[in-house]
């Protein structure tokens, strides 16, 4: 194992010790917190006013139920088993105290920028997986161009070789779909929605 894979696997079982340590101090027992991906899987998260607020892990999920911070207002169907009883996993959690949400904002990263263009070349249309994407500068580095929401857009990889370091301008046959722009809280609803496709507990709090 590499050093990278390795540190990446450390981080991982710290994080699993964690859930597991605080799941043991709460009176229902010991969880067996396996398989990892079961704590991956992602929760929709509402305030107490039920309103969607954001996407978290499962793992996340279940600390704050575990403290009384939040409670399940939808079960996945999967059970996280104990040693003498067993846990629901969460498909949406409640917010018991209402929380005021200030402006949204996200990391600028590659995932970021791909679930904000829907995972879709900003230039041809076609949409892709993740893993045949890249992300392009819409004003080339070479040209003065900025790692920023503004400037960078998804991009197939056909795209990306054609547009090179030139500026759009100078290309007759290549267009942007759509102005990049930093995240907002209709960028969230949009990705809130999009990922609740694939899991018919969420639509009831997001398709209104």
């Amino acid at each position: 194992m590499s050093l990278g894979k390795a540190m990446i696997h450390a981080r991982k079982q710290k994080a699993i010790a964690k859930a597991a340590a605080l799941a043991a101090d709460h009176p229902v027992g010991t969880y067996n917190v396996q398989p990892t991906h079961i704590l991956q899987m992602p929760v929709l998260v509402l305030n107490a006013s039920y309103e969607p607020i954001n996407i978290c892990g499962a793992r996340r999920a279940l600390v704050l139920v575990l403290k009384g911070i939040a409670r399940t207002e939808e079960e996945h169907g999967l059970m996280l088993h104990a040693q003498r009883s067993h846990v629901p996993m969460p498909s949406v959690i409640r917010l018991l105290e209402y929380r005021r949400i200030p402006h949204q904002t996200r990391a600028l990263s590659r995932k970021n920028i791909l679930l904000r263009d829907r995972n879709t070349c900003q230039y041809c249309g076609d949409t892709l997986p993740p893993s045949e994407l890249t992300l392009d500068h819409v004003i080339p580095r070479s040209r003065g161009g900025n790692s920023t929401w503004e400037n960078l857009v998804a991009c197939c990889h056909g795209c990306n070789r054609h547009k090179g370091n030139r500026m759009l301008n100078e290309i007759d046959d290549m267009i942007l779909l759509r102005e990049p722009r930093p995240f907002s809280l209709h960028t969230s609803r949009q990705i809130m929605r999009m990922l609740g496709r694939s899991d018919d507990r969420w639509r009831k709090y997001l398709f209104y």
